[in-house]
């Protein structure tokens, strides 16, 4: 058995598909689940003001400032078909998702190394955060749906593609170390796509790749990264001597 990845670290920053959870419970259960309730979404809730700014970033992105919500829904099956990480994509599968677990239509999923190895970081003073394509929203229902209760008391802060920026720019992780008052050499990321960890890396933070079986990016690997298959092979530690900005 390998020796432990050890960091002394003020804050570990998680990604979630293919990280904490099975990319395959979102793109099997998540991702129908909201294909079938678009139409309804911008139909009922067209008023919406997060609704109406998502409509609007649909039509900037199609070119299209004249199109209608049968056209919009198109647009947002297309993207859904194609793994296209748009913003308003993200923001109106959130608005969905998170009715759809408030109704308890929908659990969320994470494996089973997770949970408890967040709950013993967050007991030693490790401040958890999450940085997710999925939308802040999505990211609230997620952690508060789980099948071990409510997880949202363990996270201080959730990072979305619209207040952070794209995962793979040095930038988005700039403003998250800016955000959460922590170091960039303070903060740990962890995620399954070497992209995201070449740019968290580049912004000076620490990085390790997940490799989970089955998981997409499994085969590719992670490149240069240091690596771990669960998160019992990483500690995570506060030293005193630890800085915040």
């Amino acid at each position: 058995m390998s020796l432990p990845l050890v960091f002394d670290v003020d804050a570990v920053v998680l990604d979630i598909e293919g990280t904490t959870s099975a990319t395959g419970y979102v793109v099997d259960v998540l991702y129908p689940y909201s294909r079938s309730r678009f139409g309804a979404l911008l139909a009922e809730r067209s008023d919406d003001p997060a609704v109406l700014r998502a409509v609007a970033q649909v039509r900037e992105l199609l070119g299209e400032p004249d199109a209608d919500a049968v056209r919009v829904e198109k647009a947002l099956d297309e993207w859904l078909d194609d793994d296209v990480k748009a913003t308003p994509l993200k923001t109106l599968q959130g608005l969905i998702w998170s009715e759809g677990f408030a109704r308890g239509d929908l659990v969320s999923h994470f494996y089973d190394d997770v949970v408890p190895v967040l709950r013993r970081w967050h007991g030693a003073g490790v401040r958890l955060h999450v940085y997710s394509s999925g939308s802040v929203a999505a990211q609230r229902a997620w952690f508060a749906s789980s099948p071990d209760g409510d997880l949202l008391p363990l996270v201080d802060g959730l990072y979305d593609t619209e207040n952070a920026g794209p995962k793979q720019e040095p930038a988005s992780y700039r403003r998250i170390a800016e955000a959460s008052g922590v170091a960039a050499g303070r903060l740990l990321f962890l995620s399954d796509r070497p992209g995201e960890l070449d740019a968290a890396r580049a912004a000076g933070w620490h990085a390790v790749g997940i490799r989970r079986p089955g998981e997409p990016y499994y085969e590719q690997g992670v490149g240069d990264h240091a690596q771990a298959g669960s998160f019992d092979e990483i500690s995570v530690s506060v030293s005193t001597s630890g800085s915040t900005t």
